[in-house]
C-alpha cells in the first residue's frame, strides 16, 4: 500500500487547527478589582473569590479560576465547610464571568523606590 505524502501547507493547515489559542482572561469584580489570568490556553469561564472576615478586623482572600459555572458555585459549599472549621467570623462569596481578550492588558509600569544606604 501507497501512503500519499502531504504538502507543507496542509501539514501547516492542520498545525494551526490543533494549536490552542493563548489567550487572556479579565474578571471585574463588584467593588471594582480586576484580575486577568494569562496568556493561557485553557478553558476556564468563571473567576471565584472568597473574602474570609477572621474576626478583629483581620480578612484573608483565597481565589480560583473554574471551568464552568456549576464548578464555581461548588465552592460555595466548601466556603462554608472551611469557615466553620477555620473559625471564621463570616464570609463573602463572589462568581463572575470572565472575558476573553487576544491582547495583553496595559500595565502600569512599577515605581521604583531608591534604597537607603545605611
Amino acid at each position: 500500500m501507497r501512503v500519499k505524502r502531504m504538502r507543507w501547507p496542509a501539514i501547516r493547515a492542520i498545525a494551526n487547527a490543533m494549536a490552542r489559542r493563548t489567550r487572556y482572561l479579565t474578571a471585574t469584580m463588584a467593588d471594582g478589582y480586576v484580575k486577568t489570568i494569562g496568556p493561557t490556553a485553557s478553558p476556564f469561564t468563571h473567576y471565584w473569590r472568597i473574602v474570609a472576615d477572621l474576626g478583629n478586623g483581620k480578612t484573608e482572600v483565597f481565589w480560583g479560576h473554574a471551568k464552568s459555572l456549576k464548578d464555581a458555585t461548588g465552592k460555595k459549599n466548601a466556603a462554608a465547610d472551611a469557615a466553620r472549621q477555620r473559625g471564621w467570623a463570616g464570609f463573602a462569596f463572589e462568581i463572575v464571568e470572565l472575558v476573553e481578550t487576544t491582547e495583553p492588558p496595559e500595565t502600569k509600569a512599577p515605581v521604583r523606590r531608591a534604597r537607603r544606604r545605611a
